[in-house]
């Protein structure tokens, strides 16, 4: 069974940059694809960004310049490079990624659990 973990969550000042980790567990896991959702106290789950090893990347409206999303080489992790951080992108931030387990087998999608972002003015 194959786990995400986010990391690089914390408190920050309006302006300040963080970079979101997403990592796959299991020595063989490969990240086909992944997509960063937040979500706010009181709003909707929202999409921020997605990219795939096929291409197709697609950053939200409320991301656009600021944001950019990837997958290492190793395949291993993913990123969500957040820059000019707003009091706005305050929210819990989670990975949603397919990930093939072993090489040549099947992909399944997994969720991690999130990483929180606080964002001050």
């Amino acid at each position: 069974q194959v786990q995400l973990v986010e990391s690089g969550g914390g408190a920050v000042h309006a302006g300040e940059s963080l970079k979101l980790s997403c990592s796959a567990s299991g020595r063989t896991s490969s990240i086909r694809s992944v997509a960063w959702y937040r979500q706010a106290p009181g709003k909707q789950h929202e999409l921020v960004a997605r990219t795939s090893h096929f291409g197709g990347t697609h950053i939200s409206d409320s991301g656009k310049g600021r944001f950019t999303v990837s997958i290492d080489g190793d395949e291993k992790t993913a990123y969500l490079q957040m820059n000019g951080l707003e009091p706005e992108d305050t929210a819990l931030y989670s990975c949603s990624a397919t990930v093939r387990a072993r090489p040549f087998g099947p992909t399944a999608d997994y969720w991690g659990p999130g990483t929180q972002v606080t964002v001050s003015s």
